[in-house]
This record gives structure tokens, C-alpha cells and sequence, in this order.
């Protein structure tokens, strides 16, 4: 870990500041140390490597998975290729496809979230320049340390660290892009996920993430109960209703023989902007903002037929006679009520 980034790591409880202790140095290196916020957690840097898991005591479930992927790391690459094989598909270019999507440019700074043994953090690099950085996160120190020896001499500006992917250790507004690939389905917090991503995306930056599911029309088949057999994964929802309300231009697609799903979108700020005050023309005129916020008791269907009666007669909309008429009605009464008080 270059000891600049401590100034860049945030505890990922508190999101608060962290501090560099018994740090043993190699040049601008921190091989060893720990990292320490102001509420006293203390995250262990081991071999270059800073371990900011939060929780501090893991959940079962992310103990679970992080036991599942460090106990096959060494494995994992062996095996992966089988995924794409099965649907005829070649690795290298579907990866290069997806990564794509980010539209990266020389100099950026980019997450990758479950990075894993690095198929896909050694593309990112490639496209970062040698001012980029690329910022390769896991749960499982295991496959980071394979992440670690794939980009040994690809980029040096690649930093790796252990780390929850529903509790990031960064500041917010940090990166220009964030890409998550084949972890989704396994993280224990999914909207949390989502949130986190756009708390550390800067406003405009992109947002890639995929994961298996079988598309709604396909789950019948015997091609996907095949599958699935194999792999429970096939059956996640897609987690379209987790996306955080920042999301904006969101599209989805499926990849992989049409069984990972791919969502992409850029990030906004807050909530969706409309004109919400302009006068709508027509009987009930209002605006969509009073037609929400002003809201009454409704009234008898005679009642409302006579409104309607003396609305025509008037020739305004009815949202222009009944605001008047209330508000008259409402200033009498409690002028009345003062004058009596």
C-alpha cells in the first residue's frame, strides 16, 4: 500500500479519517501497520495489503463467502474459463465488451468491486494510462493476492485492499467509474451495495454491474432448469429495484449465452429534476405539486357534481375556484375565532 492512500482510505464504519500506526516502510510502501479512526478501529495492513472489512467481526454470511473464495483461489482461474466455454463464448472479448461500457479514458480513477483474481482488473489497467489508478477491492485476501501477481508489471498505480462491498472505505464523490462483475448475487446487503456505489461515483461518472439470472422468459426452459440445477445463481431476481435513486439512463442487458444480466448507468445527484409547478390547462387545472400536496377529504358525489356546476359557470379550473374558495372559507374562520378569542 503506498502510504499516500492513507490520506485516501476512510473507516468503513464511520466513513471518518484514518491514521497510520506502526507502519513498517519499504521506500513509500507501507508493508505493515495499521490504520486507526477516530472511533478506535483498527483495520491491519498485511504484506501491502489494508484489510478495512467492515463489519470488524464479519456477518456469517460474508464469513461464509469469504471462507467459500478463499478457499478457492487457487482454483479459481482453472476453472472460470468453463463459464464462457459452455456458451461458446470467447472470455477476452465479452470482458473487453463489458468494460467498455465504463467509456474509460487515460487518467481516471476506478473502482472495481470483487475484483477477484484480476480477469477484469487487468483490462481496467490497461485502459487507465500511467496516470490512472485503478482501485481492485474483495472480500477474500486470497484472490486479491493472484489480483496482486496478474498485474505485477501491467500497472503500478493499481492498489488493492480487503473490503466489504456494501461498506466501501473511500470518501464520496471519489471515483469516475465503478464495475462489478459475477458478485452481486452473493453480497449480503444488495441495496446497500447500490447505495454505497453512488455515494463514491462522482456526478456523470458510470456504473457497470453484472451477475447471473436468468432472464423471466427463459425460466421455463429446460436450457435454464439445466443450469440452474448447477448453479443456484441462475435463479436471482434482477436487482432493478435495488438501484439507487441517483441511477439515471439506466439500461439492462444480458450477456454470457443471455444468463448474466448487465446493468449500466450514470450517476445523478438526489432525485430525478421535473417542472412540477407549471399550471396544467383543462377542468381540474392545478399543478402536479398541488394535485399532490393538496390533497382534501374527499366530499359527496352531489357535492362534487355542484362544484363542477360552478366551476363552468365561472369559466376557471377547478383547482383555480376550490384553492380560493378554502382559503377564503379557512381566513374567515379563524379571523372569526381571533376576533371571539
Amino acid at each position: 500500500m503506498r502510504r499516500d492512500l492513507v490520506s485516501v482510505y476512510r473507516c468503513p464504519g464511520t466513513r471518518g479519517i484514518l491514521t497510520l500506526r506502526d507502519e513498517v516502510l519499504a521506500g513509500d510502501t507501507v508493508v505493515s501497520g495499521q490504520l486507526v479512526s477516530s472511533a478506535g478501529h483498527v483495520y491491519d495492513i498485511e504484506d501491502g495489503i489494508p484489510n478495512l472489512a467492515w463489519p470488524l467481526q464479519l456477518t456469517e454470511a460474508d464469513t461464509a463467502i469469504r471462507e467459500f473464495y478463499d478457499g478457492r483461489a487457487d482454483v479459481y482461474d482453472r476453472y472460470l474459463p468453463l463459464t464462457f466455454a459452455t456458451f461458446s463464448e470467447n472470455e477476452d472479448k465479452v470482458r473487453r465488451e463489458m468494460i467498455d461500457l465504463l467509456s474509460l479514458a487515460p487518467g481516471q480513477r476506478v473502482l472495481e468491486v470483487g475484483a477477484g483474481t484480476g480477469r477484469d482488473s487487468e483490462i481496467i489497467a490497461g485502459l487507465l494510462g500511467p496516470t490512472g489508478e485503478l482501485f481492485a477491492q474483495d472480500i477474500s485476501r486470497s484472490m486479491l493476492l493472484h489480483n496482486r501477481e496478474r498485474l505485477t508489471g501491467i500497472h503500478q498505480r493499481a492498489h488493492l485492499g480487503v473490503a466489504n462491498a456494501c461498506y466501501l472505505p473511500f470518501p464520496d464523490k471519489f471515483f469516475d467509474a465503478v464495475f462489478q462483475f459475477g458478485g452481486v448475487g452473493e453480497f449480503s446487503d444488495i441495496p446497500g451495495f447500490f447505495r454505497e456505489v453512488a455515494r463514491v461515483t462522482k456526478v456523470g461518472g458510470r456504473v457497470v454491474v453484472g451477475d447471473e439470472s436468468m432472464p423471466t422468459w427463459l425460466r421455463q426452459t429446460t436450457f435454464a432448469k439445466i443450469l440452474t440445477l448447477t448453479n443456484a445463481q441462475f435463479a436471482a431476481p434482477l436487482p432493478l429495484e435495488h438501484l439507487p435513486v441517483e441511477a439515471r439512463q439506466v439500461r439492462v442487458r444480458w450477456v454470457i449465452g443471455g444468463t448474466f444480466y448487465l446493468i449500466d448507468f450514470n450517476v445523478g445527484e438526489g432525485e430525478p429534476e421535473a417542472d412540477l409547478d407549471f399550471q396544467i390547462p383543462g377542468i381540474r387545472g392545478g399543478t402536479h405539486r398541488t394535485r399532490y400536496f393538496g390533497q382534501l377529504e374527499g366530499v359527496r358525489l352531489e357535492t362534487k357534481q355542484l362544484a363542477l356546476l360552478a366551476r363552468d359557470k365561472l369559466g376557471i379550473s377547478l383547482h383555480e375556484w376550490l384553492d380560493g374558495l378554502v382559503r377564503r372559507e379557512a381566513e374567515a374562520v379563524l379571523k372569526d375565532k381571533e376576533g371571539n378569542g
